[in-house]
């Protein structure tokens, strides 16, 4: 096996978040259910540190999309899921810091989740432009933190709308 080999292996391993991007139906949406641990864990850090471990994941998933992507010669294929685990992990990180200890753990993991794969599979903008004009594996990664910031938003400003016609 040459030094190539091993490296696209463990890109396509790490790309894949453990081999999960596999799965035949709805990757993606298996990729942010399967970060959903993570994210988790990420709640019992500092705002800080879970955003850096976030961006360490980041810089982790450009590295490894760039060499799944040159060596399947495709742009932002299916199986890479890295993208999501971000995304993910980034919409429960900043809900919980907009909306400290006021919902339910298990429903703003739920929410999340929801939120999350709606801004990703609808692509509105800026998502879907920054999916259409950012290349490579910084682009791969980008549409999904973009999607992210705008579930958080999105969330947050219905939690704090719905909380003001209640009161």
């Amino acid at each position: 096996m040459t030094t190539s080999t091993k490296r696209f292996k463990f890109s396509f391993f790490l790309a894949t978040f453990f081999g999960v991007g596999l799965f035949p139906v709805a990757p993606g949406t298996l990729g942010s259910l399967a970060a959903l641990p993570l994210a988790f864990g990420l709640l019992s850090l500092s705002l800080e540190a879970a955003l850096f471990v976030i961006a360490v994941i980041f810089v982790i998933g450009v590295l490894a999309s760039n060499a799944v992507e040159a060596d399947l010669g495709s742009h932002d294929a299916k199986l890479i899921v890295i993208d999501e685990v971000v995304g993910q992990c980034l919409v429960v990180v900043l809900l919980e810091a907009f909306l400290p200890g006021l919902i339910d753990v298990m429903l703003l993991l739920v929410l999340s989740f929801l939120g999350f794969r709606l801004f990703d599979i609808a692509k509105p903008w800026p998502v879907g432009w920054v999916d259409s004009r950012v290349q490579g594996g910084f682009g791969v990664m980008l549409d999904d933190v973009v999607a992210a910031l705008l579930a958080v938003l999105f969330l947050a400003g219905n939690y704090f709308a719905y909380a003001l016609l209640v009161m």
